[in-house]
C-alpha cells in the first residue's frame, strides 16, 4: 500500500491527495519518476530501512526525524533504543574495566578480568544483532526485537 510522501499516512492507489494532511500525490496514472532521476526524491522503503541501522543510533535518530513513513520510522526507533542502550552498557562497562586496571584487579590471574568479558560480550552481540537487523530490514520484514521494540513503541509511539 502507497504512503503519503510527507506525512507517511496510509493512502490508497491512484488517490491525488492524501487524506491525513492534504499534500498531493502522484498524480493518477502517472508512473513514479526512475530511481536516480531528477524527480525522484524518495529512496525505497527497504533501503532507508537498512540505513537505520548503519551507524546506530545516531543513523536512527537521522532518519527518525526526516523520514515519516511508518516502515522507516520502526526501524530507525528499533536502531535508537538498542544501540543507544548498548552504547550505555558498553561505556559503563568500559568504566569500569578502565577502573579496576587502575586499580590492579583489571588484569586478574586468569589474564582478564570478568568485566573485560562482558565488554568484549556485549560488543560482539551489537556486532551480531547491526548485521541481523540491516538484512532484515533490506529484505522488507519488520523483524521485532522481543524487548527492544516494545520499549521503542512505549517512547516513540507505535509505528
Amino acid at each position: 500500500m502507497p504512503h503519503c510522501t510527507k506525512c507517511g499516512a496510509a493512502v490508497a492507489e491512484n488517490t491525488a491527495f492524501c487524506g491525513a494532511c492534504g499534500a498531493p500525490q502522484a498524480a493518477p496514472g502517472t508512473p513514479a519518476p526512475a530511481a536516480g532521476t531528477a524527480g525522484h526524491t524518495q529512496m525505497a522503503e527497504n533501503v532507508a530501512g537498512m540505513l537505520c541501522y548503519l551507524l546506530g543510533w545516531v543513523t536512527g535518530l537521522v532518519f527518525f526525524l526526516i523520514d515519516k513513513r511508518p516502515f522507516v520510522r520502526f526501524h530507525a526507533a528499533q536502531s535508537i533504543v538498542l544501540f543507544g542502550g548498548l552504547n550505555i552498557i558498553t561505556y559503563i562497562l568500559g568504566m569500569f574495566f578502565g577502573m579496576g586496571y587502575g586499580w590492579g584487579w583489571g588484569w586478574g590471574a586468569g589474564g582478564f578480568s570478568f568485566i573485560f568479558l562482558m565488554y568484549r560480550l556485549v560488543e560482539l552481540v551489537a556486532f551480531l544483532l547491526w548485521i541481523l537487523l540491516m538484512i532484515r530490514a533490506y529484505q522488507g520484514a519488520r523483524f521485532r526485537l522481543p524487548v527492544v521494540a516494545d520499549l521503542a513503541d512505549s517512547i516513540f509511539g507505535k509505528n
